[in-house]
């Protein structure tokens, strides 16, 4: 039974309508799904991907009106998004910095290329150049040239401050590997590279200790949880037996409509989700028109019009 890769990431923003306009309109990835926080159905719930609404290509964001985050250890630090080639790295250098937004300089870190740079709100990102292997979905209505669109999520960095503890889930509970160490680029620390599935940067977490860090607080421009892939639903079932017979409080199995959710925390705090491939974005709209409009599942679609009365729109 392996994982196999990153599902999506959720974080968050207080300015949903600045965080459409990045993302969609300066990183150029497709709004496939514009719904609500199930949970809390006064929060928008944005999911951004390739064309296609791949999973393992969503960056999702709660609509949550709250503080920025308070950085420190415990927490997910740096998203990495995958892009292919040198080329393409020099091309969103230029076009990320004629924005104005904080960018690094593009850099080889742990063998491959590299350009960090931060949203509107520091939310911390990082351009990975993957080398184009793989498929991808180009979207045809972006703004970003094919050759240049973000191809997908990985690797995502968690600081912690025990990685003993942390290892001790990864590889004994979900199955991961350790994969290899190296040098991390802007502090005196080793990152941590576990593995899952085939590996390759789509399914990788790459993990700082760091025993000195405060303890962040989640808040805007932060990150709220990481979801990994399960291919189908016998196998989500399995795992959600499998953290019980290990004893690990989770949340049992939840139906999110578009995928099957099954939450629990690390030692460290840091929220986890595995989360199934299917039945995906396309259940319910049509592929060639999604994110157009406010999409919600069967069981509240009798609650719309209270539902959108309560949201601000989008622009």
């Amino acid at each position: 039974m392996q994982l196999t890769g990153i599902h999506h990431l959720t974080a968050i923003s207080a300015k949903p309508r600045e965080n459409l306009a990045f993302y969609s309109g300066l990183l150029g990835m497709r709004l496939v799904k514009k719904t609500v926080n199930q949970d809390d159905v006064s929060a928008y719930h944005l999911f951004y991907a390739d064309g296609k609404a791949n999973p393992g290509t969503d960056l999702t964001f709660f609509d949550f009106p709250i503080a920025p985050e308070r950085r420190g250890s415990n927490s997910i630090s740096r998203t990495g998004l995958r892009v292919a080639g040198e080329r393409s790295l020099v091309y969103w250098r230029d076009r990320l910095r004629h924005a104005g937004g904080p960018t690094g300089d593009v850099t080889e870190v742990d063998g491959r290329l590299t350009l960090p740079f931060e949203d509107g709100e520091g939310q911390r990102l990082v351009l990975v150049d993957d080398g184009g292997i793989g498929p991808a979905s180009p979207w045809d209505g972006s703004a970003v040239p094919a050759e240049h669109q973000i191809r997908g999520l990985g690797p995502i960095v968690l600081n912690v401050q025990d990685l003993v503890r942390t290892e001790q889930v990864l590889v004994g509970a979900m199955n991961m590997r350790r994969a290899r160490d190296y040098a991390a680029p802007d502090a005196d620390a080793r990152i941590h590279v576990f593995a899952m599935g085939e590996g390759g940067l789509a399914a990788e977490l790459h993990v700082i200790q760091d025993k000195d860090l405060p303890i962040a607080q989640q808040g805007a421009g932060g990150v709220h949880h990481v979801a990994f892939r399960t291919p189908d639903e016998a196998q989500y079932h399995a795992w959600a037996r499998r953290l019980n017979e290990l004893g690990m409080r989770n949340s049992g199995e939840i139906n999110r409509f578009y995928f099957r959710s099954l939450y629990f925390r690390e030692p460290n705090g840091i929220l986890f989700e595995i989360a199934t491939d299917g039945p995906g974005f396309a259940t319910d709209e049509p592929m060639e028109s999604l994110g157009e409009k406010l999409a919600l599942p069967p069981f509240l679609e009798p609650r719309r019009a209270e539902i959108e009365a309560g949201l601000k729109p989008l622009g």
